[in-house]
């Protein structure tokens, strides 16, 4: 009769990760996809573009055959943080979440892309230091709030400013500006297509520096 495994005692014990070491790892992945990964995160109030200039960039590198991920903030309030709301924890509770899988996504060497409005510098700090310097490209997708209250296109702002929505981004709730993003749109004059040949030279460059 085989003996029932023996559990740590110490609950401590069971708290802390042992990693495992792999032996296929990022390089490999990368070597087999025929491209290096890293991570494009948009960030920027909603309405500005970041869903659309993100899924024309996606488009334009699957047709180069480049494997790529969309992580967008709609889709993941529906499945990875259907649990969280809107409080400033819970944000940055999804910014914490969408980070950790898109690291993983990188990992995988998988080039991915991230839209998030992602409001707090601190936190977007947070999600870069889980990445190598070269890894992380921050894109702010930048308009003026009157352009995005005529656009509404979900009439979020709308309901917003009628308090039916609460902690909505630019209303009640804030967004920190960018300190120093590798890119920035201005949505208000650029096209999508202008947007997307502007985060597409830059990935470019920094391909061709790798």
């Amino acid at each position: 009769m085989s003996s029932s495994p023996v559990l740590p005692t110490n609950p401590d014990e069971q708290s802390v990760p042992v990693l495992h070491s792999f032996e296929i790892e990022r390089q490999n992945h990368s070597n087999l996809k025929g491209h290096r990964s890293l991570l494009l995160w948009f960030t920027g109030m909603s309405g500005a573009g970041k869903s659309s200039i993100a899924n024309r960039v996606q488009a334009n590198l699957h047709e180069h055959r480049l494997h790529t991920c969309l992580l967008d903030g709609d889709q993941l309030r529906r499945g990875l943080s259907v649990d969280l709301g809107f409080s400033d924890a819970d944000r940055r509770e999804n910014i914490r979440r969408t980070a950790e899988v898109g690291k993983l996504m990188v990992d995988a060497g998988v080039i991915t892309l991230v839209c998030l409005i992602s409001p707090f510098e601190q936190e977007r700090r947070m999600a870069r230091a889980l990445f190598a310097p070269d890894d992380f490209i921050e894109i702010f997708v930048d308009a003026p709030l009157h352009v995005l209250e005529q656009r509404d296109p979900k009439g979020l702002y709308a309901k917003a400013r009628q308090g039916l929505i609460k902690n909505f981004t630019g209303i009640d709730s804030p967004y920190e500006r960018p300190v120093s993003p590798d890119i920035v749109i201005d949505s208000a004059t650029c096209s999508i297509d202008q947007a997307a040949q502007i985060v597409e030279a830059f990935l470019q460059n920094r391909f061709a520096a790798s």
